[in-house]
């Protein structure tokens, strides 16, 4: 996929603030800190286009990013950060799971799992509702230039011991921001997506 233009589109917290030009989207979703804004500027090749934070729970609402005036991605809160209230939770889960299931033209969602550590319950439970949703799923195993290379097939295994991949629309790849480790492979794979 050739960047040939991308932008801050909106923010929205519900769907009358979404978009209105009915182009095909991608959802970003993983736990907070994964690594959804640098995977975001990695791919576009932008430095500070989605902001980046060691502080979890920055991202508080749906983020439309326009690429080559042809398809947005949306970088959606960050699921299981233990500082955020009950409520705000619940409020994030439920914007999140009002623009899963009405929004017609999202055509796929990368699921963020960090490599480091095993799905947690809420990658899973995120995974199962994708797939619930009959959604195009993309599993992307990140920050794995902090594995050592002798330990990705562990990496591979854990996730499937906690993730049925037996699913049609999976696909599952590992990626660096720093390496740059399969950004190719994620672009075609929402190339894809938005084309069907």
């Amino acid at each position: 996929m050739i960047i040939k233009s991308s932008n801050y589109a909106v923010s929205a917290v519900r769907e009358d603030q979404y978009p209105k030009d009915n182009l095909p989207e991608i959802a970003l979703s993983g736990r907070s800190n994964v690594g959804k804004s640098s995977l975001i500027n990695t791919l576009l090749n932008r430095k500070n286009l989605a902001r980046t934070s060691s502080q979890p729970g920055k991202t508080q609402t749906l983020n439309f990013y326009l690429i080559n005036d042809e398809f947005y991605l949306v970088d959606v809160p960050g699921y299981g950060y233990a500082r955020v209230s009950q409520k705000k939770r619940q409020e994030f889960g439920e914007m999140i799971q009002d623009y899963l299931e009405t929004r017609p033209n999202l055509k796929g969602l990368v699921i963020l799992i960090d490599s480091r550590h095993e799905p947690t319950k809420d990658d899973i439970a995120m995974y199962n509702y994708a797939q619930y949703l009959n959604l195009p799923i993309l599993v992307v195993c990140t920050k794995i230039d902090k594995i050592k290379k002798s330990q990705v097939n562990k990496v591979m295994s854990r996730l499937k011991k906690n993730i049925d991949l037996n699913y049609d629309y999976v696909t599952v790849l590992t990626f660096s921001s720093v390496t740059k480790l399969h950004v190719a492979e994620l672009g075609n794979w929402i190339e894809e997506k938005i084309s069907k």
